[in-house]
Formats: structure tokens, C-alpha cells, sequence
């Protein structure tokens, strides 16, 4: 094969538009990318904004890079888990959890994606279904959490909670997160839930300010199924999927989740313990009461 008959290489970049440098950023890894033979293209809503030409063929994209914090790198995430292919995160933001590398790294990421020397890592997803009356109304997944929230501030939101259909507790609350290890240092780190490492695996159930004597966060099997009952004589409540695909469940429904049948692969550049990223993103203290560092 000649190098005018071998097909191009291309990278998918989803990108923080919002920003005033992204443009200059993402000319950037274009320009270095482009000088080794891969293409850099974006979705149809963000290629103007970024400089670059439109993914007309995702089945042949290698990588989806995501320049912004974990917001971005969840939206690149809905654009690689349809065609199974990795996402390499580099945080623009501020804690960028989920990200690979920081704004300093880029062109050592850039490097590696032309050199392809990188490896992944899968994370696990949860799936979602809404059923109401007897039919299906939504279906969906997350990469980090599905939450089932109250849809006003005045009212609270009476559920039951099941595992494996059987009954856990009940409680008025402002909600309940169904969180994976991935989700676990976000939303439901905030309600109070424990940080799982990746490789454990499992799903997160953390209610959200719930008015009950047992309302504790619950770690269950990757083949357990969680279900939120909704009071039929209750309120409407939302669902979101990673804060961004939302819907709607009135009153009676009910909100299954399970462990999600396709993961998302994350790019790892290098061989980084999960214990040091938690310290270094969340700034924790790491001396003991002797000043001795661990």
C-alpha cells in the first residue's frame, strides 16, 4: 500500500468552546498532529468554533480527545461508547478529575496518540430504564451516575429503594444517586457516598438528604440490580444521566439500574496509582500526627 493509498488517521476533538484560547489550542494539536499523518475533526455543532472540519465517518476514528474538565470528557464519552473506541482526557478546568493530563502535558499527549503509545483502561457504565404503568419510557446510561432528583425545590421526594427486588428502605429525600467507582469522586462524593477505586466492581447507592433512620450509602454487586420506586401518591422527580441526558418520571414509576453492558475505555499515558491522583486532585493532607509522609 503507498502512502497516498493508506487511509487517514483521525481523532475525534471535543472541546470547552466557551473558552477564549480553545481555538488556538486546538489549532495547535491540529497543526502537530496534521504534520504526522493524523487528522483532528470535530462534531458538526463545535468545528466552526474550533478551526477544523466536521466527523462525517465515526466508524473510522481511532480516539476521542477531550480538551475541557469532566463535563467535556462526559460528553467525549457519549461520542466513543457507541463505536468502542478510547478517550484521552487533558483538563483545561480546575479539578479535572477524570482527566489524563493537564494543559502543561499537551504535546507530550499529542506525541503519544501519533506514536499510538498508550495503553486503556475500562471503566465500568450503569444502565437506566424508566417504566411507567406497564411500558418503557426512557432508556439510557452514565459513565459516572444516574440520579433520580425531586423536580422542585419545595417538595421532597418519597421512593423505595430495592436490591435484587427486594425491599431496602424508604424515605423522603431530595434524591438518590446510582453511582459507578468512576462516579464515585464525583456527585456522590459530594452526598456524603465512599470513593471506590476502579478497579472495584460495583455500583454506589447514595441517597441525597433523606429523612429516614437507615439511609446510609450502599455498596452492591456488579450483578445486582437497583430500583427507585417514585410514590404514586408522591411528586414528579427527573432522572439524569451523567447531569446531561434527562427525563422525566412521574409519580408510580419506577427507575431500574444495572450494570451497564457496554464500558467506556479511558487512555492511560502512564502507570499512575489511583491513591496518588485522589491526593493530588483533591490537595488531601498526606502527614501524619509525626509529620511523616506516607
Amino acid at each position: 500500500m503507498t502512502e497516498i493509498d493508506r487511509p487517514r488517521r483521525q481523532v475525534l476533538l471535543v472541546a470547552h468552546t466557551g473558552r477564549g484560547d480553545i481555538g488556538s489550542v486546538a489549532g495547535h494539536a491540529a497543526q502537530i498532529l496534521g504534520d504526522a499523518g493524523v487528522q483532528l475533526v470535530a462534531l458538526p455543532g463545535e468545528a466552526d468554533a474550533l478551526g477544523l472540519a466536521v466527523e462525517e465517518e465515526p466508524a473510522g476514528l481511532e480516539l476521542v480527545l477531550a480538551l475541557g474538565g469532566d463535563g467535556t470528557l462526559l460528553r467525549a464519552a457519549e461520542q466513543a461508547r457507541p463505536s468502542g473506541v478510547p478517550v484521552l482526557g487533558v483538563n483545561l478546568g480546575r479539578v479535572g478529575f477524570l482527566a489524563e493530563a493537564d494543559a502543561d502535558d499537551l504535546d507530550e499527549v499529542l506525541r503519544a496518540i501519533i506514536a499510538r503509545d498508550y495503553s486503556t483502561r475500562s471503566r465500568m457504565t450503569v444502565d437506566v430504564r424508566v417504566e411507567h404503568e406497564g411500558e418503557e419510557i426512557f432508556r439510557g446510561w452514565a459513565l459516572n451516575e444516574i440520579s433520580v432528583e425531586k423536580s422542585t425545590r419545595e417538595r421532597i421526594l418519597d421512593v423505595v429503594v430495592e436490591v435484587d427486588g427486594r425491599g431496602v428502605s424508604a424515605y423522603g429525600c431530595d434524591g438518590v444517586l446510582c453511582a459507578t467507582p468512576t462516579g464515585s469522586t464525583a456527585y456522590a462524593f459530594s452526598a456524603g457516598g465512599p470513593v471506590l477505586w476502579p478497579g472495584v466492581e460495583a455500583l454506589l447507592v447514595v441517597p441525597s438528604n433523606a429523612h429516614a433512620l437507615f439511609a446510609r450509602p450502599l455498596v452492591v454487586g456488579p450483578a445486582s440490580q437497583v430500583t427507585v420506586h417514585i410514590d404514586p401518591a408522591g411528586h414528579h422527580a427527573v432522572l439524569a444521566c451523567d447531569g446531561r441526558r434527562i427525563c422525566a418520571v412521574p409519580p408510580g414509576a419506577r427507575v431500574l439500574m444495572h450494570r451497564g453492558e457496554r464500558p467506556v475505555d479511558l487512555v492511560k499515558l502512564r502507570d499512575q496509582p489511583f491513591t496518588d491522583r485522589l491526593v493530588r486532585k483533591f490537595s488531601l493532607p498526606v502527614h501524619g500526627w509525626r509529620d511523616a509522609r506516607y
